[in-house]
Parts: C-alpha cells; structure tokens; sequence
C-alpha cells in the first residue's frame, strides 16, 4: 500500500518525503557547523568574460575592431543613464563619457598596422571628442552615435 503525505491523493510517497526532508536537515546542519562540502572544479562552468582577449596577433585588425565595438559597447551603457534626464549634470555626464571613449578608441587604434582602420577609428574618435566639447551632446547620443560603429566595419575583417 503507497501512503502519500496528503489527505487530497498527492502522488508524492511520504518516505520520499521524509527523506528529502532528513538530507535538507543534514545538510543545513553540516553547513551550521562549519563542515566543509568539497566540490569537483571540473564541475563549475567556465568563466566568462566579453572582454577582448589579447593574444600574439593583438595588433592586427581583427583585435582593434573587438576592442573598439566593447569601447562603444559599454560607453552606450553608461551614455544610456543620461538618455532620459536633463540639465547641466547629464551634459557634463555625456561629455565624460564621450571624452573617455575618445580616449580609448585612440588607444585601441594606434595597435592597428592597417592603416585604413587606423583611419576609420580616428575618425570614430573625432566624433567622440568633438561631442565631448559639444554644448549639447545628447544630439549626438541620439544621432550620430546610433552609427558610429559603422565607421569601421568595413576595414574588420
């Protein structure tokens, strides 16, 4: 005869029950204590990082590209806190930005020996500078920016 833990015909069998109840216990209890519980490393996933990875060929076009589109990447997420707001603190925010982007595109881009992305991302950082500078920089977040990626597309390979 299968006794189940529920007036209501529940399917689940009440010494199932009791046991899943008895390892839950245990196991709080062996934590409380300071009980160590060992764990496989080669059963926790990998890290993961979006971040580009250098490597032997870091100054060749295809890192450059990675390298600018994360500088664009997480510049929209910080650019994106000033996208609704308004007055003097979210142009000045904007134009910190847009003033570190710069920064760091240019950085990125003097790693490239081809000399036509070396081109395409100066011109992404002139764009970048000049809405650092700009008294209203919002139109170039919501402008410009929008495509400012595409500048280098054409020279990723």
């Amino acid at each position: 005869m299968l006794r189940t833990g529920s007036r209501e015909g529940n399917a689940v069998p009440l010494r199932r029950r009791r046991t899943a109840m008895t390892v839950a216990l245990l196991t709080t209890a062996a934590l409380a204590a300071g009980c160590e519980i060992k764990v496989n490393p080669e059963s926790m996933p990998a890290p993961f990082s979006v971040a580009p990875v250098p490597s032997a060929s870091a100054g060749q076009p295809m890192y450059v590209c990675t390298a600018v589109y994360k500088i664009l990447t997480d510049g929209a997420v910080k650019a994106a806190a000033y996208a609704t707001g308004s007055g003097d603190a979210v142009r000045t925010g904007l134009q910190k930005t847009f003033g570190e982007m710069a920064a760091d595109v240019t950085a990125a881009g003097a790693k490239s020996e081809d000399t036509a992305q070396r081109a395409a991302v100066d011109e992404v950082a002139a764009a970048l500078t000049e809405a650092s500078t700009s008294a209203d920089p919002k139109a170039f977040l919501n402008g410009e920016f929008t495509t400012i990626g595409q500048k280098i597309d054409g020279t990723c390979p």
